[in-house]
């Protein structure tokens, strides 16, 4: 039991190393491709051409979304929350256009801000569909510090030419995007009782989104879809890691639970996330002590958060 709960935390480690790479290579393909948004589509579109193949090979999916159907005509699920997945899109867009030029590291430290902000907002309007949720002070105290620790992180760096904090900010917002879309797809999956069908919704709304928008885009500016470019294999690997991603999750979730789970590859992003900044930067992206000590701090701050989230649960023994 031990033994299998170790290979589950490793596991949950691996899936936060993943979002921190697959950060990396959407922002290395929206530098090479020179266009966030058809960088965010080719990520997102590879997504669901990947999990298409895989609904057409698992029953359970296709349950999942005559379930789906059938909540929304009995209307126990409003229609607007079908369109998460254009929030997911919007997120990978946002993503494309900032990495490249704040890095990883203050990419995740900002966008783990902006989550953890958000997520104080969604429980308290019941966002999530199980109604509102009591806000304490811990976790308030847990979102100032994550907040507090986005300023530590380019502090040294606030007068750089290199830095935009325009980028920090949109980092920021890109995390309460990913926090609003979570709550939306957890009513989704309360409808479905498949997670792979709600990310299915997702991959088609996502991309359907990023269509549209890329489209409106090449008429106002009259500019021509971009070539995919030559370069490093991974780059393309945004929208497999994504798939990956949702199978870890909806499989590590239902052992270890979604605190355990959350703490273990939130503190996986992070590392990755500074290792990819030391060993494979970005143009101009430099590891200061600052960075170290705002990605120290917004793990505190997501501890904090977690375990105050739930003051009333006994962590089980694993």
């Amino acid at each position: 039991m031990v033994k299998s709960n170790q290979k589950l935390d490793f596991l949950a480690a691996i899936s936060g190393l993943m979002i921190a790479f697959q950060a990396r290579a959407n922002g290395e393909l929206s530098h090479r491709m020179g266009n966030p948004i058809e960088a965010a589509l080719v990520s997102f579109g590879s997504g669901l051409l990947i999990i298409s193949v895989i609904s057409f090979f698992n029953p359970a999916i296709k349950k999942g979304l005559k379930n789906l159907r059938t909540a929304v005509s009995k209307q126990e699920i409003p229609i607007w929350t079908l369109f998460a997945g254009m929030l997911g899109g919007s997120f990978v867009a946002v993503q494309t256009q900032i990495v490249p030029v704040i890095g990883v590291a203050i990419y995740s430290v900002a966008s783990i801000a902006g989550q953890t902000a958000a997520s104080l907002i969604v429980d308290r309007i019941g966002l999530t569909g199980g109604g509102k949720k009591h806000i304490t002070a811990k976790r308030v105290t847990a979102a100032g510090v994550t907040v507090l620790a986005v300023l530590v992180s380019v502090l040294d760096r606030i007068d750089a030419q290199n830095l935009s904090l325009w980028a920090v900010l949109f980092g920021c917002v890109a995390g309460a995007i990913v926090g609003v879309q979570r709550a939306l797809n957890g009513q989704i999956n309360e409808s479905t009782h498949q997670s792979f069908t709600t990310s299915l919704l997702n991959f088609i709304m996502g991309t359907t989104f990023l269509v549209i928008f890329l489209v409106i885009g090449m008429l106002i500016n009259r500019a021509d879809v971009v070539a995919l470019p030559a370069g490093p294999w991974w780059m393309y690997t945004g929208g497999t890691i994504g798939v990956i991603y949702i199978a870890f999750t909806s499989t590590i979730v239902q052992h270890l639970g979604v605190l355990t789970f959350t703490l273990i590859s939130v503190g996986g992003q992070l590392v990755g996330s500074l290792l990819i900044d030391l060993y494979s930067p970005t143009a101009g992206v430099q590891v200061s002590a600052y960075l170290v000590t705002g990605i120290v701090m917004t793990y505190l701050g997501v501890v904090v958060g977690g375990v105050g989230n739930l003051p009333k649960l006994k962590l089980a023994k694993r």
